[in-house]
C-alpha cells in the first residue's frame, strides 16, 4: 500500500479541482514528516501558490480539507508555516503491515529482462600482494552495491578485474628469483598471496638500499631512483613477459596461481562471489590496439622516444601516457581495452567502477580518452569514488609492509567476537561447531556493518574492538535483536499462538504505530540507496528499525497479551520486523543468526 503514490495522485487532482490548474508529479514534493511534528507525510505547498494566489497557510488549509474529505486513508491534517502535515488513519497502517507481512521479500523488486543492465567492478587486486584492509572496504562496498541494485530490479553483473601483469608484478617475481630459494606456499607454510607479497616488500627494501648507495656515489636522487640496477632488471623482465619469453612467462604463471589460491580463501571467508573475473593480461592487448588505432587516426600523439600520449590540454587536463617508449602498456591501456570488451559483450546501460578517490583523475581521463576514440557509451561509465579506510595509527603502505592484512584482520575479528560473546554469556549451551559458526557470523557482520555504515565518500577509521559491541550502532547489536525476535517466535510456536493478522483491529499503541511506519519506509530507503550507491543508507535505516523494535519490545506486552487478536498482531509484527532486518542486512552482505 503506497500511501505516497495515493497522496501525490490526489494532490494533483486537488489542484485541478480547487485552482483549475494542472501540475506535474515532480512538482508534488512529499516527504516523511519529522518525528517531532504530528503527521506521517508532509506536503510542501509553496510550488502551488501561483495557482492558488493565496498565502501558504490558506493554500495548505484548503488542500488539507480537500484531501481529508476525498481520501479515505487520510485521517487528519495540520499546517505549520506553509507545510501541510497529513496523518494516515491507523486502520490503513494495519492493512499495510498485513500486506507487507504477506510479501516474500518486502521492499525489493524482481528484475525483468528489459530492466537496466549494470556492471559493478570491485576488488581489482594486484597479484603482488595479499588483500588488505583497504581492499576490504572496496570489496564490501562493491558487493553491497551489487545487492542493492539487484533489490531495485536491475540486471547486475558483479565482476572482478585482476591486475596480474605490470612492473609491480615483475618486482615480486624478480625478488623471489633472487632471494626466494625456491620457496613455495607448501614449503613455507604461507598462503600464496602472503608469500608473493613478502617478496614485493623485499624488492622495495633492496631497491631503497641501491638508491642510497647510488646517492652516496654521487648520483642525483631522482636519477638514482630511475637507474637502480634492480629497477632496470624489473623493467627488462616486463619486456620479456610481453614477448612471452618462456622462463619469465612460466614463473609468472606459477606465482600468480599461488596468489589466486590465496585470494579464493579470503573471498570465501568474506562470502564474496563474482559473476565473472577479468584479467589484465588478457585485456591489455585490446587496449594497445585501441591506442594504435587512435594514433593512426591522429587522435593520439607519438613523442620522439616512441611513447604514445593523449593530449588532454583542451579538456583542461594534461597529457596522459598510454604506451611507454619500450612499447609496454600502462594501467590506462588495459582499462581502455577492458571497458571496450565489456560493452561489446554485454551491451551495458551502465558500468560502475568501485575504486578509491586517489584514482579520481584516472577515471576522468579514461572517460575522456574513450570519447575521443569515438565510443559514445563512455558516457555510461561511473566512478564510485570512496574515501580511504585508516587505522588509529594512520595510513597503510603495501610496499613497506605496513598494511593490515585482510586474513589477519578477519582472524582477529573472529577471536574478538568469540571472547566478547563468551564474556556476555551469549554462547552458553552451544556446541563447539555452533560456537564456531556463530562467532564467524558475528565477526563478519561486525566488520561489514562498521565499514558500510559510513558514507562511502568519507574517509573512515576502522576500530576492530568498537565494531564488536552488542550495544550501539553495530552489527552485533542488530544481530542480537534479530535473534531476540526469533526467540519470541519460537516461544509463540511452542505455546500454540497464532500469528494471523486480525482484520478488525482499528487502534495501535504509539510504539506499534512507530514500528509499522518505520517498516513502511524500507522500500523508499532501498530505492534511495540504489540511486545514491550508498549502503550507509541501508545500514542506518536498519539500526533505526532495530531501535524502534527494542522500544516496542520494552513497552508493549507480546506473548503475555491476553487479547488473542492483539497478541497475534504483535507476534506477526515482530516477525515482519525480523524479516525486514534480515533483508536489510542481506543487502549489506551480512548474515543474522537465529540464536545468540
Amino acid at each position: 500500500m503506497d500511501f505516497d503514490i495515493i497522496i501525490k495522485a490526489q494532490v494533483i487532482e486537488a489542484i485541478k479541482n480547487l485552482y483549475s490548474a494542472d501540475v506535474h508529479e515532480k512538482q508534488v514534493q512529499l516527504q516523511l514528516t519529522r518525528k517531532e511534528i504530528e503527521g506521517d507525510f508532509t506536503l510542501v505547498v509553496f510550488p502551488f501558490l501561483r495557482m492558488s494566489k493565496k498565502s501558504p497557510e490558506q493554500t495548505a488549509e484548503e488542500l488539507g480539507t480537500y484531501l481529508v474529505d476525498k481520501v479515505a486513508e487520510i485521517a487528519s491534517f495540520n499546517v505549520i508555516k506553509g507545510f501541510l502535515n497529513l496523518e494516515i488513519a491507523e486502520k490503513y497502517w494495519i492493512a499495510f503491515s498485513k500486506q507487507a507481512y504477506g510479501q516474500k521479500s518486502f521492499g525489493t523488486v524482481e528484475a525483468t529482462p528489459e530492466a537496466e543492465k549494470v556492471m559493478v567492478e570491485f576488488s581489482s587486486p594486484n597479484t603482488n600482494k595479499p588483500l588488505h584492509l583497504g581492499h576490504i572496504r572496496n570489496i564490501l562496498l562493491g558487493d553491497s552495491i551489487t545487492r542493492i541494485l539487484k533489490a531495485n530490479g536491475k540486471n547486475v553483473q558483479a565482476v572482478n578485474l585482476v591486475n596480474d601483469r605490470g612492473i609491480h608484478i615483475c618486482k615480486s617475481m624478480l625478488a623471489w628469483q633472487k632471494w626466494g630459494e625456491h620457496a613455495t606456499p607448501d614449503s613455507s607454510g604461507l598462503k600464496g598471496d602472503h608469500l608473493v607479497g613478502d617478496y614485493y616488500v623485499k624488492f622495495d627494501q633492496e631497491y631503497k638500499k641501491e638508491i642510497k648507495q647510488l646517492v652516496e656515489d654521487g648520483f642525483d636522487e631522482k636519477k638514482a631512483a630511475k637507474e637502480a640496477p634492480l629497477l632496470l632488471e624489473a623493467q627488462a623482465m616486463l619486456r620479456s613477459w610481453e614477448k612471452k619469453e618462456e622462463s619469465v612467462y612460466s614463473l609468472w604463471q606459477k606465482m600468480n596461481a599461488w596468489v589466486y589460491d590465496g585470494f579464493a580463501v579470503t573471498y570465501k571467508q568474506m562470502g564474496i562471489v563474482f559473476d565473472k573475473t577479468y584479467y589484465e593480461s588478457e585485456t591489455f592487448l585490446l587496449g594497445k590496439q585501441l591506442v594504435l588505432d587512435g594514433l593512426e587516426k591522429n587522435i593520439l600523439i607519438k613523442k620522439e622516444d616512441g611513447s604514445v600520449w593523449a593530449d588532454l590540454t583542451k579538456d583542461k587536463l594534461d597529457e596522459k601516457i598510454l604506451l611507454r617508449s619500450d612499447g609496454t602498456s600502462v594501467y590506462m591501456t588495459q582499462d581502455l581495452g577492458t571497458a571496450h570488451q565489456r560493452f561489446a559483450d554485454y551491451d551495458l546501460d551502465r558500468h560502475i567502477y568501485v575504486v578509491g578517490n586517489e584514482q579520481n583523475y584516472h577515471f576522468q581521463v579514461l572517460k575522456i580518452v574513450l570519447k575521443k576514440l569515438g565510443f559514445d557509451w563512455a558516457e555510461h561509465l561511473f566512478h564510485l569514488s570512496y574515501g580511504m579506510v585508516e587505522l588509529p595509527t594512520g595510513k597503510m603502505k603495501s610496499r613497506e609492509g605496513t598494511v593490515v592484512d585482510a586474513d589477519d584482520l578477519i582472524e582477529e575479528m573472529i577471536a574478538t567476537a568469540k571472547t566478547t560473546s563468551m564474556e556476555l554469556g551469549k554462547l552458553d549451551g552451544l556446541s563447539d561447531s555452533e560456537i564456531e559458526e556463530i562467532t564467524h557470523t558475528i565477526a563478519l557482520c561486525a566488520l561489514k556493518y562498521f565499514i558500510l555504515k559510513v558514507d562511502p565518500k568519507k574517509t573512515m577509521t576502522f576500530e576492530p574492538k568498537e565494531s564488536i559491541d552488542f550495544n550501539g550502532n553495530t552489527g552485533p547489536f542488530i544481530q542480537y535483536t534479530y535473534a531476540r525476535i526469533q526467540s519470541i517466535l519460537r516461544k509463540a510456536e511452542e505455546l500454540g499462538y497464532s500469528t494471523d493478522y486480525a482484520d478488525d483491529l482499528s487502534n495501535l499503541e504509539e510504539k506499534e504505530s512507530q514500528l509499522v511506519k518505520t517498516i513502511y519506509n524500507f522500500p523508499a530507503i532501498i530505492k534511495e540507496a540504489g540511486a545514491n550507491l550508498s549502503p550507509a543508507l541501508i545500514a542506518n535505516y536498519v539500526y533505526d528499525l532495530t531501535k524502534e523494535f527494542n522500544q516496542f519490545y520494552h513497552d508493549i506486552s507480546i506473548l503475555k497479551e491476553e487479547n488473542e487478536q492483539l497478541r497475534s498482531f504483535r507476534i506477526a509484527l515482530a516477525e515482519l520486523t525480523g524479516n525486514t532486518i534480515k533483508t536489510a542486512m542481506s543487502l549489506l552482505g551480512a548474515d543474522v543468526p537465529v540464536r545468540m
